[in-house]
């Protein structure tokens, strides 16, 4: 069985093919193309396409291309249903999903960045994928301090902070304030937000920014809110300009037009193509006026 699907894999298109050889097809080969080679090139190769829009082994509402295989073949080990909220976490830009998500991305994508052959990714990510599946299976509720005699202290400690951070919730810090100006100022010119910059500036520890963000912010993580507001101005862009969607992905600081129309559905429920046809339609005609 011959698989096929876009070049530069980071997340699912190196998870898929190790839940497929690990659990569907032991001899199945992978094929990496560019994107727009992919549909023609598994019709020629006779293999079946996944990770790219509008086929069936592919994102579905908030769900990953390995939750969808998972589902159609039915895989039922724990272990696998573990490693599932992790990928579908890193892949969405979703860590709050799984705490070793965003472990996961920054592997995967430091793997990318050393290796440029796709098929040398795909050997080495595949070791990587075989060890979170043993520790799935037989680590996964053990701790890396689960020994250590400062764990009870460092507990302790945690506590008495967050009890202390418990007393203060009903009053909004001034830097909330600060942090919505500075989106509102550079959401137009700086789509790639910096967050260790942005709590330099604030004068803010980042870890206790991405951790206090969502209370101050729709309830969502940095990286979902910043995805709202850019949704919002390509919803803008389409209903106000003529630009194609590939310029609009790229206006609102998408990597590609393939994450853009799947981040685009998942906030409006429809894809980019449809939303504008259907404006379009719901125009009044103004000829002969």
């Amino acid at each position: 069985m011959k698989w096929i699907t876009r070049e530069r894999p980071k997340i699912d298109r190196i998870a898929c093919p190790w839940l497929i050889k690990k659990f569907v097809d032991d001899q199945a080969e992978f094929i990496y193309v560019p994107f727009n080679e992919v549909i023609n090139k598994a019709k020629e190769l006779d293999a079946i396409p996944f990770d790219i829009p509008d086929v069936e082994f592919t994102h579905y509402n908030e769900q990953s291309t390995f939750d969808y295989i998972v589902k159609k073949y039915n895989i039922k080990d724990p272990a696998v249903l573990v490693m599932a909220g992790i990928v579908r976490g890193a892949d969405t830009d979703r860590h709050n999903i799984a705490k070793e998500s965003a472990g996961l991305w920054a592997i995967s994508a430091g793997l990318a960045f050393n290796i440029k052959n796709d098929y040398k990714l795909l050997e080495t990510g595949l070791l990587i994928y075989d060890a979170l599946y043993s520790w799935a299976t037989h680590l996964y509720t053990e701790r890396h301090l689960q020994n250590s005699p400062f764990e009870n202290l460092l507990y302790e400690a945690y506590d008495k902070f967050l009890k202390t951070k418990k007393a203060d919730k009903k009053k909004i810090p001034n830097w909330v304030k600060e942090l919505k100006e500075i989106i509102q100022d550079q959401v137009d010119t700086q789509l790639a937000f910096d967050m260790k910059k942005i709590s330099n500036d604030l004068e803010l520890n980042p870890s206790y920014l991405s951790r206090e963000f969502s209370k101050y912010f729709d309830d969502l993580n940095f990286g979902d809110y910043i995805r709202k507001i850019r949704i919002e101005k390509a919803i803008t862009l389409i209903q106000s300009s003529n630009y194609s969607l590939t310029k609009i992905a790229y206006l609102t600081g998408f990597s590609d037009q393939s994450h853009f129309t799947r981040i685009f559905k998942l906030h409006t429920g429809k894809n980019p193509s449809v939303y504008r046809k259907n404006l379009i339609k719901s125009k009044p005609d103004t000829k002969g006026n």
